[in-house]
């Protein structure tokens, strides 16, 4: 896989990131994809094997202590969240835009289907097979929420709690990679953590 270089875009960011997948979830347990907010916002949380991964992520944490906890507001990303703003003594705020891709018809199928669609991502980022949610319109909404932080904030670290295919997708913005390259790394694990900028 290639190694993405530090680009100028992280070198000028006013803020730190920590971009943080959400922990196994029922829902990687079960083998299935739940991207739709009629089933993730209430269901599928994290699984007994999330849960420990956090425990142990919290136990060593390795990264600078945020300042803020923005998240998907879905029920996953929601709890991984609450784990780690509760141990910094963080407030939540719920952030729509990070909310996981939509993968349209595909919605409750087995996530062997996740590479379907990310061979039609390798061809163009604005592609809707299966009615998914085009990688252009996830990196949007994922970039305007840095944005906004940027603006609003200097020096900070902002932990981003969000999934894997938005968080990858986001790393590919931020770094001035084509979004087709979105794939190019190596997959983030459940309760990752990806520093980014400052």
């Amino acid at each position: 896989m290639p190694r993405f270089a530090e680009s100028s875009a992280e070198a000028a960011m006013r803020n730190r990131y920590l971009l943080m997948r959400h922990g196994h979830s029922q829902a990687n347990a079960r083998g299935i994809i739940v991207s739709s907010p009629e089933r993730g916002l209430d269901d599928f949380g994290l699984s007994p094997t999330g849960e420990a991964q956090l425990e142990a992520l919290l136990a060593d944490w390795r990264w600078p202590a945020p300042t803020q906890a923005l998240h998907s507001d879905f029920r996953r990303t929601t709890e991984t969240a609450a784990r780690v703003a509760a141990c910094f003594g963080l407030a939540l705020e719920p952030e729509p835009r990070l909310r996981e891709r939509h993968f349209g018809e595909l919605e409750g199928q087995g996530d062997d289907r996740y590479p379907e669609v990310w061979a039609r991502d390798a061809e163009a980022s604005d592609h809707r097979a299966f009615g998914v949610e085009p990688v252009s319109a996830v990196a949007t909404r994922m970039r305007a929420v840095v944005d906004a932080l940027e603006a609003r904030h200097r020096g900070e670290t902002l932990l981003l709690v969000s999934h894997g295919d938005p968080l990858q997708i986001l790393l590919a913005a931020l770094e001035g990679q084509p979004l087709t390259r979105h794939r190019d790394r190596a997959p983030l694990a459940p309760a990752s953590i990806t520093p980014f900028g400052d």
